[in-house]
């Protein structure tokens, strides 16, 4: 069902499975410019894939990382040879410096999230039926504490309709699910999430510690996506070191959990608040932040590995 839905949303985009022992890289590499090797694949793959680079100029090979790992599990990263690789794309600054820092590579450029915005997008077909909308994963005790205070208390306090979408939650963040109220749906796939957005009033991101405490500056994708909907959105403490976005004009920072009730208490009882909100949020998604603009910057680094004209800044 979830498959059928995603290759409706995206007829474009195709997966061939592999077996990593039998995987023949010349064939599944034929043709290719450019190869974009996530950081989650397995060790042996990334090893080989540099490998296979060092033997063949015909196409270009980018590490991208999209995660924390890089100051959790340094370990992790710096057992990777990338030497065969022609650089890496790093979601945010501080992930950047932390690989020239480190030595883990020497071309690094800063490729941030974005909404693809034929998905990602208002539907003013449906109307809200509920307060306040969480997507995203309980986690492995990367903020509990945090989605207690920025999340059930205000809740609960304020006795808001609210709904919990994700995975990873066990047993005692469903106990406080319920406790604060909150109606638990279980995973989402990511296509449907607009439709979820726009049956609510509005949103919180509440980031993970590592990123607020040692990456400043990276907003989970959620962020944009959520903007690019058109929902109101209220953010826990994060530093937008990176002028991203406008705080107060796209969304509303909350330091503490209190902050955090009397806004989404604000959101509540000033719906002309929210619709402000949403519109400057949206168009900052439209003018910065779509998966356009990160297609051009992808192309400019290509045109930069191939000695294109065009000026990229890494």
């Amino acid at each position: 069902m979830a498959l059928r839905g995603f290759r409706s949303v995206y007829p474009d985009l195709t997966s061939q499975l592999y077996d990593l022992e039998t995987l023949d890289l010349d064939r599944a590499l034929d043709g290719a410019d450019l190869v974009l090797v996530h950081e989650w694949n397995p060790p042996a793959l990334i090893r080989r894939l540099g490998e296979h680079r060092k033997r063949h100029s015909g196409f270009h090979l980018l590490f991208h990382d999209t995660h924390h790992r890089s100051i959790s599990e340094p370990e992790s990263l710096a057992g990777y040879d990338l030497s065969g690789y022609d650089g890496v794309l790093a979601f945010g600054a501080a992930v950047r410096e932390r690989y020239l820092k480190r030595g883990w590579a020497e071309r690094v450029w800063v490729w941030h999230e974005a909404a693809d915005v034929t998905v990602f997008q208002p539907l003013p077909e449906l109307s809200p039926e509920a307060d306040l909308v969480w997507i995203g994963n309980w986690g492995d005790g990367e903020r509990s504490a945090e989605l207690h205070e920025f999340f059930l208390a205000p809740v609960r306090a304020l006795g808001l309709a609210a709904d919990a979408y994700g995975v990873r939650y066990p047993e005692e963040a469903l106990a406080a699910l319920r406790t604060a109220g909150v109606r638990y749906r279980g995973w989402l796939p990511n296509y449907l999430v607009p439709e979820e957005f726009a049956r609510h009033r509005f949103t919180i991101h509440v980031p993970r510690r590592p990123y607020v405490e040692r990456l400043p500056g990276i907003p989970t994708i959620r962020v944009f996506e959520a903007l690019a909907c058109g929902i109101p959105l209220v953010t826990a403490p994060w530093r937008d070191s990176e002028g991203l976005f406008q705080a107060g004009r796209d969304y509303l920072l909350a330091r503490d959990g209190e902050a955090m009730r009397r806004t989404l208490q604000a959101l509540r009882d000033d719906p002309a608040l929210g619709e402000e909100l949403a519109r400057h949020g949206r168009a900052t998604i439209l003018a910065r932040h779509t998966c356009d603009h990160r297609v051009d910057e992808l192309l400019a680094i290509h045109d930069a590995l191939t000695g294109g004209l065009r000026k990229v800044a890494s």
